[in-house]
């Protein structure tokens, strides 16, 4: 593995840590080349309340894999989370910077009423 991912990973890992001993539900982020996912998984880990990404049906046939793109993702994932019931989250970015199609998601997801 390359040390760029391993960087990546590594700070992926340490924020996971940090989210697991607040308890709080996490809202986790992944993106690739093509497509951007976001989830919303319980405080144990062990389930998945609400998904969304650019895969889904609503947005497949639009953009791929830009800002707007990630910022429809970010309102459906609040949008989901909230008729699952979880109104506060903690942002997991997995690593990635705070920036670009990550920052469009996150701010997307507070407009459509999640608390980070």
């Amino acid at each position: 593995m390359n040390s760029k991912k391993e960087s990546r990973l590594r700070r992926a890992r340490r924020t996971r840590l940090r989210i697991r001993e607040q308890g709080a539900h996490r809202l986790c982020v992944n993106r690739s080349s093509q497509h951007i996912y976001a989830q919303v998984i319980s405080p144990e880990g062990g389930r998945v309340l609400a998904q969304a990404s650019t895969l889904d049906k609503d947005l497949r046939g639009e953009a791929g894999c830009n800002a707007a793109a990630a910022a429809k993702v970010g309102s459906l994932i609040a949008e989901r989370a909230k008729a699952a019931g979880v109104e506060k989250v903690a942002f997991d970015r997995s690593g990635f910077q705070y920036h670009g199609r990550i920052k469009a998601l996150a701010d997307a997801a507070r407009e459509g009423g999640l608390q980070f």
